[in-house]
């Protein structure tokens, strides 16, 4: 195993995307939104439990990814994986069979199977998290471990009780992805999950003082692992003493690249005290790290984002961070913020261009959502109310 290991700072940052909206600012165009399909919300396959049926809340656990025009879907609550074509038809299924009756109109499939169209296999999932499909269109879920399989890092006194499941393109599974490699020992929190260059995966998880990225192969072999280390976050120029925070550490789809956004702060004081009383954003940059090299190639500012200005041009609100939502080919950088009628974007390029647009998202479909961008720069969300969830794209990829 070839491993390089890379340290720079973070501190953990909960993103700003629903704790409250802004003014749509004046001056940007609406993009079309395209309704792909719908599912109902409940237990059965074809259907998607986003809401704890057995009492409670629900945890609201599901994620999803789109390749190739096809939706791939990882139920947490369901405790299956689904795959849908462009038109909401179910194609396959992996399930809990202890959760999910056997389904009447799919059967399991077998190599000499040549004429089943809609087929499915059973798996005993405990709660399925992200997931990612690499161009063989193999599948790549987090699992959660069961409390008996769960260890501590002494070291770190960190929770290790998760892996990655590993499923081939008819969703037959292949092996699990851990510390190592296959059949390695379990990581710690997983909040990223991503296939890159050549089919590699890359995996994101949240240390106390790091956020370390486990990087595989296609094959599954573990040939990196990247510890981003809390103390040593690059700071720009002229901004010592401002406190860094890692908000999102994502790796690029086509280069063996990883884009982490920071955002920086400075302490605010009470005049008459001297008293450090709260803290405000004062810049934030995506950082671009070299994995091969293990240096930062190169920093990208983020603009903040203003929903007005008033008469004389100045903000009228604290500075407003953008969230990062995904990284297409070729460097461009998404970000989003909350607005009245949905969210602004805000689309990045390597060469300082900027682009922004408006998404439509209707206030009842905010029950539950969820974003993907395909590594063509197709935006997908998956919106839920109480009845239905809905499948939608905007189609950034015209964006060039």
């Amino acid at each position: 195993m070839r491993t390089g290991v890379f340290t720079a700072a973070v501190c953990f940052l909960t993103a700003l995307v629903i704790v409250f909206t802004a003014c749509t600012p004046s001056g940007t165009g609406s993009i079309k939104r395209e309704d792909i399909f719908s599912l109902d919300i409940g237990l059965m396959e074809d259907q998607i439990a986003l809401f704890n049926f057995e009492g409670g809340a629900g945890i609201r656990r599901a994620s999803f990814a789109m390749r190739d025009g096809f939706f791939y879907i990882a139920d947490g609550n369901g405790k299956k994986i689904v795959r849908y074509n462009s038109f909401g038809d179910l194609l396959f299924l992996v399930y809990n069979d202890e959760t999910i009756p056997s389904p009447a109109n799919l059967r399991p499939k077998t190599d000499d199977d040549t004429h089943v169209i809609r087929w499915a296999f059973t798996y005993p999932f405990l709660s399925p998290g992200k997931i990612a499909v690499d161009s063989r269109r193999h599948i790549y879920v987090e699992e959660r471990l069961p409390e008996e399989r769960h260890s501590l890092d002494r070291e770190s006194r960190v929770l290790l009780d998760s892996v990655i499941l590993h499923f081939d393109e008819n969703g037959r599974f292949i092996d699990y992805l851990g510390r190592g490699g296959p059949g390695g020992g379990p990581l710690s929190r997983i909040t990223g999950l991503y296939v890159s260059v050549n089919d590699e995966i890359a995996v994101v998880c949240k240390m106390p003082q790091s956020w370390d990225v486990h990087w595989y192969s296609a094959r599954g072999e573990q040939i990196f692992l990247i510890q981003l280390k809390n103390n040593a976050i690059p700071v720009p120029q002229n901004m010592e003493g401002y406190s860094p925070s890692v908000d999102t550490v994502i790796a690029a789809p086509d280069v063996r690249k990883l884009y982490i956004k920071v955002d920086y702060y400075r302490n605010i004081y009470d005049r008459s005290t001297n008293t450090r009383i709260s803290t405000e954003p004062a810049k934030s940059s995506v950082w671009i790290f070299n994995v091969d090299s293990g240096i930062y190639e190169d920093s990208i500012e983020i603009p903040f984002f203003e929903p007005n200005r008033n008469e004389r041009g100045r903000r009228d609100t604290t500075p407003l961070l953008y969230t990062m939502i995904g990284l297409a080919q070729r460097g461009r950088m998404l970000f989003c913020f909350p607005v009245e009628s949905g969210y602004e974007v805000l689309m990045m390029y390597p060469d300082r261009r900027q682009r922004r647009g408006l998404i439509g998202v209707d206030p009842n479909e905010l029950m539950f959502n969820d974003f993907y961008l395909s590594p063509e720069g197709i935006l997908c969300a998956l919106l839920a109310d109480e009845w239905k969830a809905n499948l939608v794209w905007w189609r950034l990829d015209m964006w060039l």
